[in-house]
């Protein structure tokens, strides 16, 4: 096995295979409109051809400018939220060492991500004194999380080393031509890359916005790209729908969906998966929850979660399915000893792998959802690695891409998210707010 298998055989006890196949031709068409950008959002349809179109030179100023960092900086604070965000963690908290910092780069740690005063306040008293640079991913400049983060650590940077070395451990990854740090790169100084006008934030992972932060943090991004490369083949247009993965994967989903089942669980059993779980939240949520429609979407950790949110995945409202991602083979060996008292009663185990045991523990819990009615769909990674999260990353875009038009929303803008911000904006009395300003205090009364 050399590429990410899809098993849809768990879903078959509630939906039928022609249930699932019928949707085929329409899954044509759809793929059709989004190569052709002739549907809905076509104008954030960026992604589709990314993997194919970044460069040598690409990936060169990205790994000399990571280079630069890692030569100056313990450190580095990739500062983003949401799809500024969401994919770079995700890769690398997969691909880093569980209990140290990678030996051979500088630790990337998130802010930006939420406006929480004691998180920028222990962030701050970590980083005095010690060597560290800033990744400020921002289209705009000015979303409020990511922009009070840069204003705080900007000036601690420059207090540390002086404006003239921070210019140099200061990266703006934003739009092209226009917006508030744009500007305030073209009057600093700073290194810059663009964030492309047709990606939105969750499809941008591929964009130097997820690839500089994991090229800072020592992984391979080349091998990452070559991953999502070698899946949009696999997944194109001219695909056959029985051999579709992202084709297949959204009919399952949407066919799931007609039949009552409004809830998807992303769930693994592999602890460094828990940031891939929500990055894909953000991707399916903000793509699909929209027109009061859509799948909710909510991850889990196995087998940690089997002995919380298992009491209700196994017995509770019948709403749900779940879709497994599995790594087939792990990087390392470790078997479980023989023990001379087996006071713990494990001896019938020893000899074994303890991936044995996990694997084991995946399968009694498929068939064990499967018969407290569950449907189940899997995902298998031959390995935890760049490449294969690369593949992973293009078969879900894809698949959200197909899935929003079997809606009938526009999964490429995010209306709703707009909400909050205006009530936020009003209650903090932001100049040109002075209406809603008014008229939020008179309801609050």
């Amino acid at each position: 096995m050399n590429t990410l298998q899809l098993d849809l055989t768990g879903i078959y006890p509630f939906v039928s295979k022609d249930t699932v196949y019928s949707w085929a031709d329409k899954s044509k068409a759809y793929q059709a409109a989004l190569h052709a950008g002739t549907g809905l959002g076509n104008d954030f349809l960026g992604w589709i051809k990314l993997p194919s179109e970044i460069s040598e030179q690409d990936f060169d100023a990205i790994e000399a400018a990571a280079r630069t960092l890692q030569q100056h900086c313990d450190y580095v604070i990739s500062i983003g939220i949401g799809g500024s965000y969401l994919g770079a963690r995700a890769v690398i908290e997969a691909l880093s060492p569980s209990f140290a910092p990678k030996a051979d780069a500088p630790q990337v740690i998130f802010a930006g991500h939420n406006i929480g005063e004691d998180y920028l306040s222990e962030l701050v008293s970590f980083l005095r004194g010690k060597r560290f640079g800033i990744i400020n991913i921002s289209k705009s400049g000015t979303t409020t999380e990511p922009a009070i983060a840069f204003r705080i650590l900007k000036a601690l940077l420059e207090e540390q080393v002086g404006k003239d070395a921070a210019r140099e451990r200061i990266i703006a990854v934003t739009d092209k031509a226009k917006g508030a740090l744009r500007s305030l790169a073209t009057q600093e100084g700073y290194q810059t890359f663009v964030i492309p006008d047709d990606i939105g934030g969750r499809f941008s992972v591929l964009t130097p916005v997820g690839l500089l932060p994991i090229a800072v943090a020592g992984f391979d991004i080349r091998e990452l790209v070559r991953g999502a490369r070698d899946m949009s083949a696999l997944v194109g247009e001219d695909v056959a729908f029985e051999q579709n993965l992202s084709a297949l994967y959204a009919a399952a989903r949407n066919s799931l969906y007609q039949a009552g089942k409004k809830i998807e669980i992303l769930g693994n059993y592999h602890p460094k998966l828990h940031y891939i779980g929500e990055w894909w939240k953000q991707l399916y949520g903000e793509s699909e929850g929209k027109d009061h429609k859509g799948i909710f979407n909510a991850s889990v950790d196995f087998s940690a979660d089997l002995h919380s949110m298992g009491q209700w995945i196994q017995e509770g409202e019948r709403s749900i399915f779940e879709t497994i991602i599995s790594i087939a083979e792990p990087n390392t060996t470790l078997r479980i000893e023989s023990d001379e008292a087996n006071l713990d009663g494990l001896n019938y185990l020893a000899g074994k792998r303890v991936d044995e045991v996990n694997k084991m523990a995946e399968l009694g819990v498929r068939v064990a959802h499967i018969d407290g009615g569950v449907p189940n769909i899997r995902i298998v990674l031959p390995k935890l690695d760049a490449y294969y999260i690369g593949q992973l990353f293009y078969f879900f875009e894809k698949a959200v891409g197909i899935s929003g038009y079997m809606l009938e929303v526009n999964p490429f803008n995010q209306p709703g998210v707009e909400a909050y911000k205006k009530n936020m904006f009003a209650l903090l009395e932001k100049p040109g707010f002075e209406a809603e300003t008014e008229a939020i205090k008179a309801r609050l009364k």
